[in-house]
């Protein structure tokens, strides 16, 4: 029987997926577990494996398109069964780019560049059977500078051949960089500066999605705010013995995940979304982090912290965090997110509001441990502290609960040890 690939659902709130690119091509052998396509959810691009293995038939989906979950993108099937059926035509306003002859197969990036720049596939040579990423980009160098079809004045582009390779490895369209070369011709370092500004204009796809998601839930969830200064004397004690004791590299998230998943396991109504007009309680503490990358915000989730030692938490933290920020996380990991933390204390924020992460009911805004003058036993003392801020979707949680699970954290904060209680 062959075996559907489906748009899945990675999060709570997610309707449909965007195809961004298939990492195999209809007929090409795939192997169980092998990745198969990029698609895109609300918080960051994943790879999707193949489960099972076959050959891919019958793809349904182009890159570019965006797909409700659940609904059949592709089959597997063992070798025998039924054909690929035709690919339906592609969506309104999707570029496209002539086929080259049947007998030769085109890799999911090369389809991807040329469809950027225009290039007709059927006029690109290919070194081995398939037209690869190599041979397109030598076609574009292969060609003289022509002028720009976008219906104002006509202009030559003149650019380096490494220029031209950058900015399709990097989607740039060259035709609308100033270049810095003789003649105004783009050079490498254009195309280069082009696409690292490219984030804080808005235009990464992360960036775009991390934006529209913030702004569905700051328009729609009814935010307020807890604050509490907590002593943190006794926390960076816990730290610097914990990581000796341990030998792991142990940080201040990591012991934050503890006892907010401890706090999380004594209060869970905290532990909860709002979803489809109704509460709904979360059966695991599953506690994301919010981790910024190059082109926007991730969030990465440790799955049941409160059953896991600080050592594996310190051990998953950083796993998760350096694959989200290689771009290089798999769809579980970002799944099931049930609480968030954003620490933005190692860049020297004393306190900040987060923007709840939906459906969830809350996130923990972190700030800064700094030396401050507190009351001890009504006298004037300099102390470590920490501020805490609770942001609470009040549709799922009252201002009550939310209190009672902070001062519980807080607790926590200035007291680990009642963590064997």
């Amino acid at each position: 029987m062959p075996t559907t690939v489906i748009m899945p659902a990675l999060e709570m709130a997610q309707d449909t997926g965007k195809v961004v690119r298939w990492l195999k091509s209809a007929g090409d052998t795939v192997t169980k577990g092998e990745p198969l396509l990029e698609i895109e959810t609300d918080k960051v691009t994943v790879e999707i494996e193949a489960a099972a293995s076959g050959i891919l038939r019958d793809v349904t989906a182009r890159e570019g398109d965006v797909v409700p979950v659940g609904q059949t993108i592709a089959l597997i099937v063992a070798p025998g069964e039924a054909g690929a059926a035709a690919l339906p035509p592609r969506a309104a306003g999707a570029a496209a780019v002539p086929s080259p002859p049947a007998a030769v197969k085109v890799s999911p990036l090369a389809r991807r560049i040329a469809e950027q720049h225009g290039v007709d596939l059927a006029q690109v040579k290919a070194a081995s059977g398939t037209i690869q990423k190599a041979d397109v980009l030598a076609y574009l160098e292969s060609q003289p500078a022509s002028p720009a079809a976008d219906g104002a004045a006509a202009r030559l582009t003149a650019a380096s051949p490494k220029a031209r390779r950058l900015a399709a490895e990097r989607s740039v369209d060259i035709r609308a960089l100033r270049g810095s070369g003789p003649g105004g011709a783009i050079l490498a370092a254009d195309v280069l500066s082009a696409a690292s500004a490219r984030p804080a204009g808005g235009v990464g796809p992360v960036w775009r999605i991390m934006a529209e998601r913030m702004t569905a839930s700051w328009t729609t969830a009814p935010h307020f705010y807890l604050v509490r200064e907590v002593n943190v004397g006794r926390l960076v004690s816990w730290r610097e013995q914990a990581s000796k004791r341990s030998g792991a590299r142990i940080t201040y998230t990591d012991l934050l995940v503890k006892l907010v998943a401890t706090a999380l396991s004594r209060h869970p109504a905290v532990n909860a979304s709002w979803k489809d007009g109704a509460i709904a309680r979360n059966a695991d503490i599953n506690l994301g982090l919010a981790v910024a990358i190059e082109d926007g915000l991730v969030v990465p989730v440790i799955h049941r912290a409160d059953t896991l030692s600080l050592a594996e938490i310190a051990a998953r933290r950083e796993d998760v965090v350096s694959r989200g920020q290689a771009g290089k996380l798999r769809p579980a990991d970002i799944q099931g997110g049930g609480f968030t933390i954003s620490n933005l204390g190692m860049y020297g924020v004393d306190a900040f509001n987060a923007i709840v992460n939906p459906p969830q009911a809350a996130i923990l805004a972190v700030g800064r441990i700094a030396d401050r003058v507190v009351a001890v036993n009504g006298q004037p003392a300099v102390q470590p502290t920490m501020m805490l801020t609770l942001s609470c979707d009040h549709r799922a949680l009252d201002g009550a609960r939310g209190a009672q699970f902070l001062g519980a954290l807080a607790e926590l904060i200035e007291e680990p040890l009642a963590l064997l209680v």
